[in-house]
Order: structure tokens, then sequence, then C-alpha cells
């Protein structure tokens, strides 16, 4: 088995832990509505966003290597496109890159191969903008690009008639990574473009996978005039990313694009010549998108297994509580029964109503025992139990400790499901089956992620045609026993 083979066997064993262990839980919860290895079953993805004529189209154009995205200074196109590989069919134009099939939304977003299926959620409006474009250029064949319609000013949501912040945001999650344009004569004071940098993409992916391109950097008419423009977006960025510790910044054009071909450029523009090697570094960057994708499933099975244990460490303590809290209601109403039995015994007694006959005076305390008992777990039991539960939800974050920002953060994430999740259920959580579920998806989260890290680094130091020792056979057996592996052989 050589290192490809095997990393496709790990992303393999990866997806088959997240498809037997944490999407049943995340479905039965509420946590995802659609399985989650639907969102990372497919290629390595490429999303790229940026200000309305920042260059995206361009810029894909000349990745691809042919005009396939329509460009211009206005606005030219207001879809989503997914661009992936297609094979050309016979021998004509094999050898000319361009688009060889080209899908609707509605497609699109039902076609299980594709992971877009969430995207249902934005209705009618954005399926009519969204589309699938096949090209047969090398550039592809290991991943996937998303083109967005530009970041404007002024437009609303019904204006678009969809949520463009959400569905960027459902595309962040799913990219392995994210290329953020801009142009020297926007440099970064769009009104969607702020929103995107400052909310959506901070909650839906990771800063390592974002990276900052200034482009069109030859309509700067001098080095002068681009140094200015640089620094005129390293202020934008950090006022709208509230980071003071701006990450490097991408210089790039087309040459493709110029006006001026580059051998004839003036003096002025002579520094575009140094700057080649920024343009092939982010092409480099971007065909790194495959190696970026099983890292980044790692961080999926760690993140979601964090998110979903803490989830269902919460429900467990708060069934814990509930049990705790009913068997001492149980208590009370007995303690109460007995007294009141006894009471009414002694009473009959002490009063001559009764003759002492102890089966008899047996019989009576026992039926007032049994009917205060009764009416203590039917009445009072009922109101204590639904207004233990009002406490629970109002005092939602003693439910987890949260002694760290870690922890702060990933109840953050689930808090709200827990509430209603509770709520919902009106706290009938069966407690043997959730912390069954707790203890194997803590176990992954803790475990698993760890020996898949371990791999990964033995991984980083190996060449091409080369693989780990313990990787020498072809089945799992042959393999480095992870704990997930037992996980799947025990369901």
């Amino acid at each position: 088995m050589n290192r490809d083979s095997y990393i496709e066997s790990l992303r393999s064993e990866l997806l088959d832990l997240v498809e037997e262990h944490l999407s049943p839980v995340a479905l039965r919860y509420g946590y995802s509505e659609v399985p989650l290895e639907t969102n990372i079953k497919w290629r390595p993805l490429v999303l790229v966003l940026g200000n309305y004529s920042s260059g995206k189209s361009t810029l894909i154009n000349d990745f691809l290597g042919m005009k396939i995205q329509a460009t211009g200074q206005a606005p030219t196109d207001d879809s989503f496109t997914v661009i992936t590989y297609g094979e050309s069919e016979g021998d004509s134009g094999a050898d000319t890159v361009q688009v060889v099939e080209s899908r609707d939304g509605k497609f699109l977003l039902n076609d299980p191969e594709y992971p877009f299926e969430t995207l249902k959620r934005y209705g009618q409006r954005f399926a009519a903008h969204f589309r699938l474009k096949k090209v047969n250029s090398p550039f592809l064949e290991n991943l996937a690009i998303i083109d967005t319609p530009g970041m404007l000013d002024s437009i609303t949501e019904r204006d678009r008639g969809y949520d463009y912040q959400e569905v960027i945001g459902d595309l962040a999650q799913m990219a392995d990574l994210v290329l953020v344009l801009f142009d020297p004569h926007k440099a970064g004071t769009v009104r969607e473009t702020h929103t995107s940098l400052r909310d959506t993409l901070p909650a839906k992916t990771f800063e390592d996978r974002v990276l900052f391109v200034l482009n069109r950097i030859d309509e700067c008419a001098s080095l002068i005039d681009l140094l200015q423009v640089y620094g005129t977006l390293c202020w934008n960025l950090s006022q709208m990313t509230g980071r003071k510790d701006i990450p490097p910044i991408r210089l790039t054009y087309s040459p493709h694009a110029m006006s001026t071909p580059p051998g004839e450029l003036g003096q002025d523009l002579d520094y575009l010549h140094y700057l080649d090697n920024q343009r092939m570094e982010l092409k480099e960057a971007v065909l790194q998108a495959p190696r970026y994708r099983l890292d980044n499933l790692a961080t999926f099975v760690e993140t979601h297994g964090e998110r979903l244990s803490h989830l269902l460490e919460a429900l467990v303590s708060y069934r814990t509580r509930a049990n705790q809290h009913r068997l001492k209601q149980i208590f009370i109403a007995i303690l109460i029964g007995l007294i009141a039995g006894g009471a009414t015994v002694a009473g009959l007694v002490g009063g001559g109503l009764l003759a002492a006959e102890p089966y008899l005076l047996g019989a009576i305390g026992g039926g007032v025992s049994i009917m205060v008992l009764a009416f203590w777990m039917s009445s009072v039991g009922r109101w204590l139990r639904k207004r233990f539960h009002r406490e629970q939800l109002r005092q939602l974050d003693r439910l987890t400790p949260l002694r760290n920002q870690t922890r702060r953060d990933s109840w953050q994430s689930v808090r709200d499901l827990v509430y209603m999740t509770l709520k919902r259920t009106e706290g009938r959580i069966v407690l043997k089956k959730a912390r069954a579920e707790y203890q194997a998806v803590h176990r992954i989260y803790l475990e698993g992620a760890k020996d898949i890290r371990e791999a990964l680094n033995e991984l980083a130091a190996l060449g091409p045609n080369e693989a780990p020792d313990w990787a020498d056979g072809m089945g799992r057996a042959a393999r480095r026993e992870f704990p997930y592996s037992e996980l799947s052989r025990e369901a």
C-alpha cells in the first residue's frame, strides 16, 4: 500500500466513523438536519469569496487555463457556481479546456453524490442561483472550486431572495480552503465583506483555512501605489476582523486579463515581474487542498465529537439530577404517608373510635399512607417536578462545568440545542441510552482524534510512494488498530 492509497483508506475509515457513531446521535438530537458525513464525503473544496469586480472569475479562469467564468468590471454573475472536473466525451476538444457538462441547482441539491443537500432550506430563489459546471481542466482533477456572487454594499436578503451570509457560512464549513479576494479600488470597504469577515467566517470555519488575496495589482500605477493600497487593506482587515496580527496577504494578477502584455509594461509596472512567485505560491496553495482535506476531516471529527459529547453530557447531567430529585420526592412522600397513616391510627385508637385490632389498624394506616402517597405524587410531586424542570432550564449553564475557554466555546455551540431538546421532551431522556452514547462519542473525541493526529504526523514525513510500516497490509487488520475501529466492530 503506497502513501496515497493509505491516505484514501484512512479517509474512508474517518467517514465510516462519522457515519456509524456521530451521525446517528446528531440526527437523533437535532444537531444536524442531514447525516454529518454528507458535508465531507465529496472531493476537496475551494471557496472563492470577494467584492464584486475583485477578479474572482478572472482568477479562476487563470487557474483553469481557459475563460470558463464570465468576467467584467460590473457584477457579471449572481450565481454560486460549483466547478468540478469532467471528462471530455470522445476525441473532440479533448485537448481544449472547456465546459463538458452544466446542471442546474435542483440537480445539485438533490443528487446524493454532492454534499449540498443542506442548502435546500434556502428555497427556490437560491436554487435558481446555484449551478454546476464540469470542466476538463487538469487543475480540477483533485479538487472543486465554488465561485460566488460578488459582495455588495446596499443589497439585502430581500433583494437576493435568500440569506447570502448563511449560504456562504454553510459553504465555508464544507470548504477545505477559503480565498477572500480584494481589488485595489475597494480594499475591503464593502458592507457584506465586513459582515462575512467579522461574523460569518469566524463562526463557520477556522482561521488557517482562510487566505486573503489582493488581486488585480497590475492596476496599481506604480509600486508606491501598490504599497498604499496594501497598507489600506491591512488597516481595513484589522478593523473588520478585530485582529491586530493580520495574516499574510497574497498578491496576484492575471497576465491574460491585462490590456498591455507583460513584456511591454512601462517602467512603473516592472515590479510585477518580482511578484510572479506570489502568483505561483497562491496557485500551489490551492492545489494543496486535497492535502488539507484529511487534516480537515480529523478536525471535523474532533469538533463534532467534542460538541456532541458536550450535548450528551448536559442531557445526562439533567437526567441524573432529575432522577435524584424524583427519588427525593418519593422518599418525602413515603415519609409523609407513613406519618399520616400513623397519625390516623393513633387518632382512631386514642379517641376510642376503633378497637385495637392490629390487622384492621394496619390496613387503615396503610390505606391512608397509600392515599397520601398517591395524592402527593399526582399533584404536589408533579408540581415540584415541573418547578424543577423550569429551574434547570433557567440555570442551564450549571448542567456542565465550564472550566476553560474551550469548554465555553463548545457549550455555546450546543447550548440552545440542549435547551430545545429538554423543552421538547420535558426532560424525558432515557438515562442509560444517553450515557452509553456519551461514553462512545466522548471516547471517539479523546482517543480516536489523538490517533488520527499521530497518523497524520507520520504521513507528513513520508514521500508520495511511502506508507507507514504498519500500513503495509491492505486490510484493516494489518493497519494500526485505532480505538474508533474497535467501536465500529462493537457497533
